[in-house]
């Protein structure tokens, strides 16, 4: 079966859209229900009030209690899930193909008719806490989530878990409400991979949620200027986290591609530059790393370095040093090394429903439309040295956000030689 004949789309009149990818070579197909119903709608001092009416709402429904969901859900053997991003809040799962027309009632159930009743709210309070109290362990975590409050702005920097003290003061007809105005099926996404005929899941998808009219969710708060600067979380350890952000192209340029490629050659494996030049060459680190990332309209590049105090400023100009040099652009076989490893990770994926119904979800809200593995893989294939550096050459790198987590701010402005030790 071709890429392009494996994929597809149908929209619903009540403004809810059904994205498919057919995998007739597994036996497991993965779902997700993303609604338009994400931390960008928390209101003030309610943060984590979208994730706390996620948790509430897969408690239990008006028809099933919450050990029959459990049952019924384990029984199928299905690996479920529920969550929340800035975008989204999400309810899925991944399950042998077989049974994927008998747990989708279930979670229909769950999205059109939680029960949001008293007696599961401190559970699912105690639960969300538990989250935000986890947060403060994860020291990578934080300082991460430090830089993309900096570098995003409210609200595409939120944190979906909230924080301890709004979530203690959030009431049940507040979730109730929050549910009524944004579990909507206008500007909802379904999406499927794995083993399916599309015409019956089309069928099946339309029975259950062809009928669900609710209005349209308010929208979100109106996205803020970031600024360009630094942050610092004072924290008695021996170790410093490092986070730097940069502006990038949205998942939509038409140039994506180059700028995939550029962190491919920054941070993709043990011969990137990153790593050989703060870790294998200096010994500046025990883990360095840079990824993109993308919101609606925007795109950006994260980096993160875990060092110790003694190291730390070395590492960061290291870092620094390393990024700004990707303006000199790359070599040939650092190019032909990052086409290996971009066709090897796409080849893994396709043997991934649940990571292909994720891609799905992603390429509907960021690129509006499904884009192949196939045509993503030939795209970076043909990438030009020349074309490449062209891009490079033309789009340096910054302006830089820093956050930083340790004993000491550092000097984000400092810079050293690439051949200092």
């Amino acid at each position: 079966m071709k890429f392009e004949d494996r994929l597809h789309r149908h929209d619903f009149g009540n403004g809810m859209v059904l994205v498919a990818d057919q995998m007739p070579w597994l036996q497991t197909a993965a779902f997700s229900i993303a609604l338009p119903s994400g931390c960008r709608f928390d209101p003030e001092s309610r943060e984590g009030l979208c994730n706390l009416s996620c948790e509430l709402a897969f408690r239990e429904t008006t028809t099933i209690n919450s050990r029959q969901l459990v049952e019924r859900l384990d029984g199928l053997g299905c690996d479920y899930y529920s969550n929340t991003s800035v975008l989204c809040t999400f309810f899925g799962g991944a399950l042998p193909a077989s049974e994927l027309y008998a747990a989708l009632p279930v979670y229909a159930d769950v999205v059109r008719n939680p029960k949001l009743g008293t007696q599961w709210l401190e559970e699912s309070r105690l639960a969300c806490l538990q989250e935000v109290e986890a947060l403060e362990d994860d020291l990578p975590g934080k300082v991460m989530q430090l830089l993309k409050t900096l570098h995003y702005g409210d609200p595409w920097g939120r944190l979906p878990e909230g924080t301890a003290g709004a979530l203690q003061s959030i009431t049940l007809q507040e979730i109730r409400d929050f549910v009524a105005a944004h579990y909507s099926p206008q500007g909802a996404i379904i999406s499927v991979a794995g083993k399916f005929e599309f015409d019956e899941l089309c069928q099946r998808i339309g029975e259950l949620f062809g009928s669900w009219d609710n209005p349209a969710a308010v929208p979100g708060q109106e996205a803020l200027p970031s600024e360009t600067g630094s942050a610092h979380i004072s924290f008695p350890s021996q170790q410093t986290h490092i986070g730097i952000a940069w502006p990038s192209l949205a998942y939509s340029d038409e140039n994506w591609h180059l700028a995939r490629c550029a962190i491919g050659v920054l941070s993709d494996g043990m011969s990137s530059r990153l790593f050989r030049e703060v870790r294998e060459k200096r010994g500046l680190c025990y883990s360095v790393m840079a990824n993109s990332h993308a919101v609606p309209g925007r795109g950006a590049c994260f980096a993160f370095c875990g060092t110790t105090t003694e190291f730390a400023q070395q590492a960061l100009d290291v870092m620094l040093a390393e990024i700004n040099r990707m303006q000199e652009g790359v070599t040939a076989d650092e190019l032909r090394r990052l086409k290996t490893q971009v066709r090897s990770g796409l080849i893994m994926q396709q043997e991934s429903c649940r990571g292909r119904a994720g891609t799905l979800v992603n390429d509907s809200l960021l690129l509006g439309r499904l884009r192949s593995v196939d045509e993503l893989s030939e795209r970076i294939a043909a990438t030009t040295l020349e074309e490449m550096n062209e891009w490079l050459a033309l789009n340096p790198f910054g302006p830089f956000n820093l956050a930083t987590l340790g004993e000491q701010p550092l000097e984000p402005d400092r810079a050293i030689s690439t051949g200092n030790s």
